[in-house]
């Protein structure tokens, strides 16, 4: 089995200033032709570090895969320390020079003399077309038979050289007869440490399919990876464990790999030909945005209102004005009087609200920042919620809106209300 790491280029990064997503995308591909990433790794536009890293890991691995460092600028030194590490040296490619000064010409534009520093490349090696800009990617190819491939930082440009270039010499090269096929379960209102109680067996004895608990968001994720020669063949291997996944999850299923909450919300919704709005306090529309994401929430979600205020409360919403003075803006009392009044004012079938302290300022002893209130109201007795998020305002607001698509996936879902919907969020005894 192939094995490679990968290194992705630029001071930026290590600053903070760019998010690697680069390193993601090539990982993922690789993961679809079956080849192993032992490692990932960032260095800065420093070609003595940077020729110590790529030593390094071709000690470990068959090749490394990089991307940045191939404009024409002076800080742009990729090719310079890859032909150290690797014992190649760098010559002027000419129908890599006539393509650039075709990409310029067509442009209408002057080429730099800087610009034919990119159509210098390592020999012995293999030129990466890029039809997309102007730096032209390569394989250096070492004695031993390892080698470096060197892609721009641009994520355009990267992706159709990775997936139209490089992905088919790496094919040739290693003949790739395997890939790895994941199926992710998304789950919603099940701790992560209760999710990991329940499958934690599996994640012990299975080699292949591997299993893994992934968190995020007040989300959990049951990712199941399964190699071999076909995708079909990986799928034949991932069912079983999946049909077990599921039935020792029980409830908080709400979908797989690219499907969302909000969009889980809505299929049900239309499904069960029913209606739902919202009145938002201290999320400020963010679940009414959540839900109008997804294609064709207009055949379900009938209108959201925001009421900040207290006289908005009462003059949208019919808040009493005796409710706010007897209990105030952030209460379970004015909850409930919110997505009633939502309810009836929006001829919606189901009713969602939300009150708070986002902060950072607004506390008190008894309702500390972080303190948010919910309401679902539909047929029947209100289901209310009670929860104290921790961060700043913008993670409160976040995890409010998140536990708010919790709690109308779990009255949708009809799952047990002994059991907490969040890691952070129980269910208010009334």
């Amino acid at each position: 089995m192939a094995s490679l790491e990968i290194v992705t280029i630029g001071t930026e990064l290590l600053l903070g200033h760019l998010v690697d997503t680069n390193s993601a995308f090539v990982a993922s591909a690789l993961a679809d032709i079956g080849v192993d990433v032992y490692a990932k790794h960032s260095v800065g536009d420093n070609p003595q570090r940077l020729e110590a890293m790529l030593r390094g890991a071709l000690d470990r691995a068959d090749g490394v895969i990089t991307t940045g460092g191939l404009g024409p600028t002076v800080d742009d030194l990729t090719k310079e320390a890859v032909s150290a590490a690797t014992g190649t040296r760098l010559e002027l490619h000419q129908p890599s020079l006539e393509a650039i000064e075709a990409r310029f010409a067509m442009m209408g534009r002057t080429m730099s003399e800087n610009n034919r520093r990119q159509a210098m490349l390592p020999v012995p090696g293999v030129v990466l077309e890029n039809p997309h800009g102007t730096a032209p990617g390569f394989v250096a190819l070492r004695e031993d038979g390892k080698f470096v491939a060197g892609m721009p930082g641009v994520p355009r440009e990267m992706h159709a050289m990775m997936i139209e270039k490089l992905v088919p010499w790496l094919l040739e090269r290693f003949g790739l007869r395997q890939t790895i096929t994941a199926r992710t379960i998304h789950t919603i209102g099940i701790p992560e440490s209760e999710l990991d109680r329940r499958i934690e067996d599996l994640f012990r004895k299975l080699e292949n399919p591997k299993i893994a608990v992934l968190a995020h968001g007040g989300r959990c994720d049951v990712k199941i990876m399964a190699k071999a020669e076909t995708r079909e063949a990986a799928l034949a291997l991932i069912a079983p464990v999946e049909r077990d996944v599921r039935e020792r999850i029980g409830y908080g299923i709400y979908g797989v790999d690219d499907q969302t909450i909000e969009s889980a919300i809505v299929d049900v919704l239309k499904r069960r030909k029913a209606t739902i709005a919202t009145a938002e306090s201290c999320t400020g529309g963010a679940i009414s945005d959540a839900l109008v994401r997804v294609p064709g929430a207009s055949a379900v979600f009938r209108g959201g209102v925001v009421a900040y205020s207290d006289d908005v409360k009462r003059s949208l919403l019919d808040v009493p004005a005796q409710t706010l003075r007897d209990h105030g803006s952030v209460s379970v009392e004015t909850a409930i009087a919110m997505a009633r009044g939502a309810r009836r004012r929006l001829g919606a079938d189901i009713a969602i609200a939300t009150t708070g302290v986002a902060g950072p300022t607004g506390g008190t002893e008894e309702k500390p920042v972080g303190l948010v209130w919910f309401a679902l109201v539909a047929d029947g007795e209100p289901r209310t919620y009670r929860a104290t998020f921790p961060g700043d305002r913008r993670d409160v607001r976040a995890r409010a809106t998140m536990a708010a698509l919790s709690a109308i996936w779990r009255y949708l879902e009809r799952a047990d209300t002994s059991v907490p919907i969040t890691p952070f969020m129980a269910e208010a005894k009334r």
